[in-house]
């Protein structure tokens, strides 16, 4: 057996859970438990998406019995999860069914387990919240309980007090089917978290609970998040009154998104009138492209890097010399420009041609810095 590497059934099985696990799960790297075989990795810590966070739980596999089920240790936050489960082994769907007929052949196992030990820890955490002693919380619970993909926690500990995590899913429209082409392995969505101080005292006027817009990551591609500002949270709202307007703003957010790929591509379209076609273009989001031109006998690349927000900001347009370059064989580039002739208000055509014009003029200018660089690398 290879050094410093997992059994080949205990290998199959994570392949497996990184592929297919479909939400987000990352493997820390592994370690050996076995005092026969030291290079070999049959333990790992398993990092897995919930409530907008992550839970951390250490797989311990036995590379010497690769065929049998392995151990699960949970958090220390979490001591009382396993007890759940004992309590819970009864269920059809416990996942202490699966640990008693473990078939280490199949390399689903591992993803199932995992997947049926999140719903329970989801269940866990919802009986911890539903016994908090807060009236706000009982009270918010019981508005939301009909919204599908909640996730909510209960978080502790010595040095901070009892805190009540709601993540909220927003947009109940598929985002990923709505980008033609899309490139997206998970679904993308947009999640409020909400978090609650638990109040185990009656206050006449609690405080507004921390809001926050969550998106995962690959949504950036389409729109930021972070442009978007939350509503205020008037004085005895509620989850239920809160969430409906802003859904409908985000929803206008995510649709207006979607249709401004057509307005960058239609750009880009307009600058290959200009340039002709272009080496290089994101023929998804239409986010970048890339032309060749010349200015006389000089010949340099133009880059162009769209924001989202576009055309409400103009592109950054770089340019990158055909002819120069560093002493270690690198391309010279110009710094990245937004300073040019734009606005908004003008058709693709005009935005490229006063494009266009602006690099006349700017391409000398580089021409020159560029022939002033060589002379010193040289000098």
């Amino acid at each position: 057996m290879a050094s410093e590497s997992s059994p080949p059934l205990i290998a199959a099985q994570l392949n497996h859970l990184v592929l297919n696990f479909p939400l987000l799960a990352k493997i820390e790297p592994k370690w050996s438990g076995s005092k026969e075989y030291r290079g070999v990795l049959d333990r790992f810590s398993l990092l897995i998406s919930y409530c907008l966070d992550f839970i951390k739980w250490d797989v311990i596999f036995d590379a010497e019995y690769p065929m049998s089920a392995p151990d699960f240790i949970f958090g220390p936050e979490d001591e009382s999860f396993q007890q759940f489960l004992v309590l819970h082994g009864e269920d059809p769907k416990s996942p202490l069914n699966r640990l008693g007929d473990w078939d280490s052949q199949d390399p689903t196992q591992l993803m199932l387990l995992v997947q049926e030990l999140r719903d329970q820890y989801m269940a866990y955490q919802k009986k911890l919240v539903g016994e908090v002693q807060d009236d706000r919380v009982k009270f918010e619970i019981s508005t939301i309980a009909f919204r599908e993909g909640i996730e909510m926690q209960l978080s502790s500990g010595f040095d901070k007090p009892e805190e009540v995590k709601f993540a909220v899913p927003l947009v109940d429209i598929n985002i990923n089917k709505m980008v033609p082409g899309c490139p997206w392995i998970y679904p993308q969505k947009i999640y409020l978290q909400v978090i609650y101080p638990v109040e185990k005292k009656y206050v006449s006027t609690p405080s507004a609970p921390r809001l926050k817009l969550v998106a995962t990551p690959d949504l950036k591609t389409l729109f930021s998040i972070d442009d978007i500002k939350l509503p205020t949270w008037l004085a005895g709202m509620c989850m239920a009154e809160y969430l409906p307007p802003l859904e409908e703003t985000l929803e206008k957010q995510v649709l207006e998104a979607i249709s401004l790929i057509d307005v960058r591509r239609r750009f880009i379209e307009a600058l290959a009138v200009q340039f002709g076609r272009p080496v290089e273009a994101d023929p998804i989001f239409c986010r970048k492209a890339t032309f060749i031109s010349a200015s006389g006998v000089f010949t340099f690349m133009v880059h162009l890097t769209i924001t989202t927000q576009f055309p409400k900001q103009p592109p950054a347009i770089m340019l990158q010399s055909c002819q120069h370059f560093t002493t270690q064989g690198v391309p010279l580039k110009s710094v990245s420009r937004t300073d040019y002739p734009f606005s908004p208000r003008w058709e693709a055509s005009l935005m490229a041609e006063r494009i266009w014009d602006f690099l006349a003029d700017e391409a000398l200018i580089f021409k020159k810095y560029c022939n002033e660089q060589c002379k010193m690398f040289r000098g």
